[in-house]
């Protein structure tokens, strides 16, 4: 089974939580608080929404969160929660974003740096919406569902691009749509009803330079990450900004005007500017809206922290209001490690199961999770294209080394002045000399229109002099057809000397190129950078086509292959579904080598910039890391691998370290690859990752290898080490080798991703090879020298062999046979992950028993309706009458009321606002829970209640 998360109905008993386990990734004390940040894994670009108790059929308030996951696959992840404090994945918006190269892998291609950014989720009217923006696949998308969890997505494609873009139903306006996205300054485009198309445009509502008085803005700083919200009369914008030399902080923006200049009287500026959190880094996120026991709303943020190597982290933030600007944290100081009391307090039943929830999970691959309907994505493949042979091998740019006495086709753009110049040539008779520049497009252009074509990769290059300016200006060769500037080649060049730019980009095979762009500019910042206004000289510009590549999307390579993994996993890429498999060898996940990788890859963000064979391998299935230590541990078979075959468990990003098993001339050797900061330009993908000195051993005949990855995020902030080990015989380890490290954040944009946990297997030389993963076992702790505490796992196997099989459903109790089989057979662990794996999920399955013959508690309770100043009120009241203290928890469409330890005899009572002239029919839901022999018991009613005062 996998042995992550399961979605529980009703909870039973709980025993010490001081020995039973917890999620991997909680910050939930046990004791009614939560630690900050919240979530310790990377879970960046959080948007949060709450469906309330009335409009869903759980019967109380659910919380569902979306983040960023840009190249993975499947991507943009709904996790859930009832306490907004623990966590878990129970959704993907997409199986893939596109079938395309970039998104696969493909031909060259990848989407690293890109796919999808910072999503906005929305409930309104019954549906769910998710909206974000692309880099590389022609802009924004709006995605819409029934059901979040369970049901279809519908797509629709905007076809341009929004800036950290915010959708927000303007419910004061009758629900009308928008958009709201910007860096520096913030513009909003309304959509149909529908959300299918922009009907109109509203730029530079506001910005910076509104706000000459707040002195963040007012240095030149931009903002971005807006989330829109409404309450009490104001629109609420809160966004991120980083000021030089100091912590990223929340600024918050309010006005009674959506649209500000817009609808205000004479087009003034209605927005307000105030800081909303600086204190230690958290930032960009929004509010989240909590139904208080009175009828009211409470409201926290929920903002994420750079905390790299292990990831922008969220934190929720509890809010006080002061003339109406919220103020968060003890008086606006948040530090990471502060606990806050939580807003959300359940029974102790279901705090026990919640504190199970984790955005990572233990698997042994069983093929047993559920199967969702994002994996059942039709798509159509497109035919294989054809190309115009005449214009492949040969120079596309016309008079590329200015050797014609006309500049004829060049022209100038965006203010500069070109002139040939035939005194300094790199090469030939003259160059050209681009003055006059005042932004970073100001440059020399060529029009391509009918010679580039799509799905074609180009060798692009041109020469590049300055000699007035900073020391080093990085220039770049842009196309533009339409999708926005991409760089199709860059380099930093040297002031005082020639250099070459050089690069090889691939046009997508989905692109309009029929009009294209081509010119020869300094990169895009704001404000502009000083290079915006260096002159220089141009010589030898090139453009020329390969021959098209072969590989091109199989029907089989995108559908649905009989295999559910566990939710916790994502794939580096799109997969091939041709290529791995839960059904080939039951028990086991294989990959099979369908593709051989060929160090001539680069990031297709930044040409120029070789990829590692890691990088370029398809099907790489991971999962984040998690902190402070996280430790990763799986079992492979290698007997099935053939030469030049690679395979083992990564830590990676953009640097990253693996223990690997590679077959050379039919000899197998384990060793260590390691790639750290610098990262030259262009490599040798081979010699990158070859096998670190002294960390390598002879496997022989052996083809049964056991590693673990230790992962410590806690000794060196901001820095991560990781020590690998091995067994050969599934009871003793050895180290492999040294800690590898520093491991550090990159910050490039390339590859702008917190480091994750791999199991991977490519192909150097020829596909066919198969290596089988028997399982992944997490644990936070990083080693288990003088032996595994079993104490977790004898507990949890303990308690349940103590319960009575007869008072539980079938089904939740087939659960826990399972689980327990699997936790009674691991008797003689070797490592801590061996006991953790299975005592967590023989956790989850106790924790989520549904309890058939439970005793009757006794209690009395009632609901009913009155009017309190003009406005109804439902009253709930319960009376214990049982002969012991019992928690009890009142529930309604308006809030829900906790009552703990209420005595025998006694009574609780709470009136809920319904803020209504005339409240309709409902129900209340009271659920009353005692413990009896040391197991919680529970025991719920629902109330009807109706407009006539019952």
């Amino acid at each position: 089974m996998a042995l992550g998360l399961l979605v529980p109905t009703t909870v039973a008993g709980a025993v010490d939580p001081a020995v039973t386990p917890s999620g991997l990734t909680s910050t939930d004390n046990g004791d009614g608080t939560y630690s900050v940040p919240l979530v310790n894994s990377d879970v960046p670009d959080i948007s949060v929404i709450r469906v309330p108790a009335a409009e869903n059929a759980e019967g109380r308030d659910v919380y569902y969160m979306i983040s960023t996951t840009m190249h993975l696959s499947p991507g943009a992840p709904i996790m859930k929660s009832y306490d907004l404090v623990n966590w878990e994945t129970v959704n993907y918006v997409y199986d893939r974003l596109s079938i395309g190269d970039a998104s696969s892998l493909r031909n060259g291609q990848n989407s690293y740096g890109e796919g999808q950014w910072a999503s906005s989720l929305r409930y309104h009217d019954g549906r769910f919406y998710v909206a974000f923006n692309t880099n590389n696949l022609g802009g924004a998308y709006i995605y819409s569902t029934d059901d979040i969890e369970d049901g279809t997505w519908d797509k629709v494609a905007l076809g341009r691009g929004f800036h950290d873009l915010s959708l927000f139903f303007d419910e004061a306006d009758g629900g009308t749509p928008y958009i709201f996205h910007g860096s520096g300054s913030t513009s909003a485009v309304q959509l149909s009803d529908d959300l299918t198309t922009i009907v109109a445009e509203y730029p530079d509502i506001f910005g910076s330079k509104d706000f000459p008085d707040f002195p963040i803005l007012a240095s030149g700083m931009h903002y971005e990450g807006i989330q829109v919200s409404y309450l009490d009369g104001y629109y609420y914008m809160t966004t991120i900004t980083w000021p030089a030399g100091g912590n990223r902080q929340v600024v918050m923006f309010r006005s009674p005007e959506l649209l500000g200049r817009y609808t205000a009287v004479g087009g003034a500026n209605t927005y307000e500017v105030r800081s909303g959190l600086d204190s230690d880094g958290f930032a960009q996120g929004g509010l989240v809206d909590i139904a208080s026991a009175d009828g009211g709303t409470d409201w926290y943020g929920m903002f994420f922290r750079d905390t790299y190597p292990l990831g922008r982290i969220p934190a929720l933030v509890p809010a006080t209001w002061q003339d109406g600007w919220p103020t968060f944290g003890n008086n606006g100081v948040v530090k990471a490690g502060d606990t806050f009391a939580k807003p959300i307090i359940l029974t102790p039943a279901q705090e026990r199961r919640e504190r199970l929830r984790s955005v990572v999970a233990s698997d042994d691959f069983a093929n047993d999770a559920e199967h969702k309907a994002f994996r059942d994505t039709q798509w159509e493949i497109p035919a294989v294209p054809k190309y115009e042979e005449s214009l492949l091998g040969v120079e596309l740019v016309m008079n590329p080394g200015f050797e014609d006495d006309s500049l004829v086709p060049w022209s100038a753009q965006f203010g500069a002045t070109i002139t040939r110049d035939p005194d300094t040539p790199s090469s030939g008779a003259a160059s050209l000399r681009v003055a006059n520049r005042t932004l970073n497009g100001s440059a020399p252009h060529q029009q391509l229109d009918g010679k580039i074509q799509a799905g074609i990769s180009y060798e692009v290059s041109a020469r590049v002099r300055y000699t007035d300016g900073p020391d080093a200006v990085r220039f770049d060769v842009v196309g533009d057809w339409g999708a926005g500037v991409k760089a199709l080649a860059g380099a930093t060049v040297t002031k005082g000397a020639w250099a070459t730019i050089s690069g090889t980009y691939t046009v997508p095979a989905d692109a309009d190129v029929r009009s294209f762009k081509l010119a020869v500019e300094t990169p895009w910042a704001n404000p502009q950078p000083a290079s915006s206004s260096v002159e220089y000289l141009l010589d030898d510009v090139s453009v020329v086509g390969r021959s098209p590549q072969t590989a091109h999307a199989h029907a089989d390579e995108v559908g649905y292959n009989g295999s559910d993994l566990d939710l916790a996993w994502e794939w580096n890429h799109n997969p091939d579904n041709r290529y791995w498999s839960l059904t080939e060898r039951e028990g086991w996940l294989r990959l099979t080598n369908g593709h051989v990788v060929t160090g001539e890859a680069e990031y297709s963000k930044a040409p120029g910039r070789d990829l590692t064979y890691l990088e370029e391998a398809r099907n790489t299935l991971s999962q984040r890391t998690f902190g402070p230590t996280a430790s990763a541990e799986t079992r492979l078979d290698v007997s099935k691998m053939i030469d030049g075959d690679v395979a083992g468990l990564a830590v990676y990003g953009r640097s990253f370290t693996y223990a690997a098993v590679k077959q050379v001339g039919g000899t197998r050797t384990l060793g260590l690859v390691t790639r750290l900061q610098p990262f030259d330009e262009s490599i040798d993908a081979a010699a990158v990752e070859a096998f670190v000195p002294g960390t390598t051993i002879d496997l022989g005949a052996d083809t049964d290898v056991r590693l673990k990855a230790d992962a410590d995020f806690a000794s060196s902030p901001g820095q991560l080490k990781v020590q690998f080990s091995y067994s050969l015989d599934g009871r003793t380890w050895q180290p492999l080798g040294t800690p590898q490290g520093p491991i550090v954040m990159d910050w490039s944009l390339s590859h702008f991703m917190a480091n994750r946990f791999g199991l991977f297997s490519y192909a150097t030389e020829q596909t066919g090879g198969t290596v089988d993963f028997d399982y992944y076992y997490l644990s936070d702790t990083l080693d288990a020298d003088g032996g595994a505490d079993r104490a977790p796992l004898d507990a949890v196997i303990a308690e349940a062999e103590g319960l009575d099989e007869a008072r539980y459903s079938p089904e939740s109790w087939s659960a826990v046979e399972k689980a327990l089989a699997t936790a009674r057979a691991t008797t003689s662990p070797s490592t801590q992950n061996q006991v953790d794996a299975p005592a967590h999920a023989l956790a989850v399955a106790l924790a989520s028993l549904v309890e058939t013959d439970a005793p009757d508690l006794a209690f009395s309770a009632s609901a009913t309706v009155r009017t309190v100043a003009g406005r109804d009120t439902v009253t709930v009241r319960v009376v214990n009458d049982e002969d012991g203290p019992v928690d009890v928890v009142l529930a309604t469409p308006f809030g829900i009321k906790t009552f703990t330890g209420l005595a025998p005899g006694k009574s609780a009572q709470q009136s809920f606002a319904t803020r209504l002239v005339n409240a309709p029919a409902g129900e209340a839901t009271v659920t009353v829970t005692r413990t009896i022999e040391g197991k919680d018991v529970t025991a719920s009613r629902t109330l009807a209640y109706g407009p006539d005062g019952s």
